[in-house]
């Protein structure tokens, strides 16, 4: 190995070393956001539920419950129903014809 191979992994590794908080921290974020999505998953698996009934069943707050709701319809993951009064109605996707269009 040459002496620029080795000091190029030397800084490789000093630069992984300095950001490994913002990759710790990026992967956090991550694993909650998986949990937020399948419990708001696991609650509408239920039948359709309003942002309001959904975060009470979750125990998050209706506002961060709304920003993975609007997320996951973009995605077609769910999908909004009725008007419930003020609310709509959000209820799981179809999944069978989404497999079956890749």
């Amino acid at each position: 190995m040459t002496s620029n191979e080795e000091s190029d992994k030397d800084r490789l590794k000093s630069l992984r070393e300095e950001r490994k908080h913002l990759i710790n921290g990026a992967a956090a974020r991550m694993k909650e956001q998986r949990r937020v999505i399948q419990a708001v998953q696991e609650k509408l698996s239920a039948g359709p539920q309003t942002v309001p009934e959904i975060a009470q069943g979750i125990g998050l707050p209706a506002s961060k419950v709304l920003w993975f709701v609007a997320a996951m319809k973009k995605y077609g993951q769910i999908m909004e129903g009725e008007k419930d009064g003020s609310y709509f109605r959000y209820g799981l996707a179809e999944r069978a014809g989404a497999e079956g269009s890749h």
